[in-house]
């Protein structure tokens, strides 16, 4: 297959899964018209129509490399979606980043509320679980993949990393806690996304091990990215507040490393994740897709 061929293959690959989570979602989440209506206007506001659904496309893609329908692992897609849309309004919150604009439109807190805004994500991440409990997978995997969705989260996870991370406004962190803090707080989820896609499969501990590799990789050069597009990005193209790490005066890549050295460890995770996929041959090719989505995305 050409170059173009397989771009266009992907894209179609990608409109696809999209269109299916968005249905999926939409039917999921509580309606706005259902009492109290408020919170789920919220809900749905936070999670519909807007953003780049990077988790549920690993989590299909990590589906399929295990041989089965990227459908099956649609519950997965749900569930950390969800947690997502969780993590970033209370990320936003005025007691957290203080931000009024996710998504290109304003934070859930300033479209309804603070106390909203809290309940909202709180709900979210009761949804979340739902969607896996309510899984059509045997038990044991519906239980696998609840526990690793709560480790992802957790204090050893990305509440443990947004904890660190506030900890550290207006300080230096030097690059192993900097490291450290963004594999919890963006690298545990983006990483459980994939490794739940497989257990929905039913993968094998060797496809396992090598899509914990790849995730690992792929997690963590999607917070460097970040950092570099914070810098030479703008609110517009982002979605979200550009420029918003220096204003806090937080430690990035970029602030720590410089731009080019912060761009040439992005791009030695990209190789390093290419290269734990080679083991899947075919198999792994929506995963190495995603993997060039992500570090060579421009927001």
């Amino acid at each position: 297959m050409s170059g173009a061929a397989a771009q266009h293959a992907f894209a179609d690959w990608m409109r696809a899964r999209l269109a299916a989570f968005e249905a999926a979602a939409a039917a999921q989440l509580p309606s706005a018209e259902t009492q109290p209506q408020r919170l789920h206007a919220a809900m749905r506001y936070a999670v519909l129509d807007g953003g780049k659904r990077v988790r549920p496309l690993l989590a299909f893609a990590a589906a399929e490399a295990a041989g089965a329908d990227g459908a099956a692992a649609m519950p997965v897609a749900l569930a950390v979606e969800f947690i997502h849309a969780y993590s970033l309004i209370h990320d936003d919150l005025p007691c957290m980043d203080d931000d009024v604009l996710r998504r290109g439109k304003p934070t859930v807190h300033v479209a309804f509320d603070e106390a909203t805004a809290m309940l909202a994500g709180d709900a979210l991440q009761a949804e979340s679980f739902r969607a896996l409990t309510e899984a059509p997978l045997p038990d044991a995997v519906r239980a696998a993949l609840c526990s690793e969705l709560a480790v992802a989260i957790g204090s050893a996870g990305m509440c443990g990393g947004q904890a660190l991370d506030l900890a550290a406004v207006g300080g230096e962190l030097a690059l192993p806690e900097l490291e450290t803090m963004h594999r919890m707080k963006t690298g545990a989820l983006l990483a459980a996304a994939v490794r739940m896609g497989a257990l929905a499969a039913q993968a094998p501990a060797a496809l396992l091990a090598a899509l914990d590799h790849y995730a690992r990789a792929v997690g963590l050069a999607f917070q460097i990215v970040d950092d570099i597009l914070d810098v030479q990005s703008s609110s517009a193209q982002l979605g979200k507040t550009a420029g918003k790490d220096a204003a806090q005066n937080k430690s990035t890549y970029v602030s720590l490393l410089g731009m080019d050295a912060a761009r040439a460890r992005a791009q030695a995770l990209h190789n390093e994740a290419l290269a734990a996929l080679a083991p899947l041959g075919a198999g792994g090719r929506r995963l190495r897709e995603l993997a060039d989505l992500i570090v060579l995305r421009d927001h």
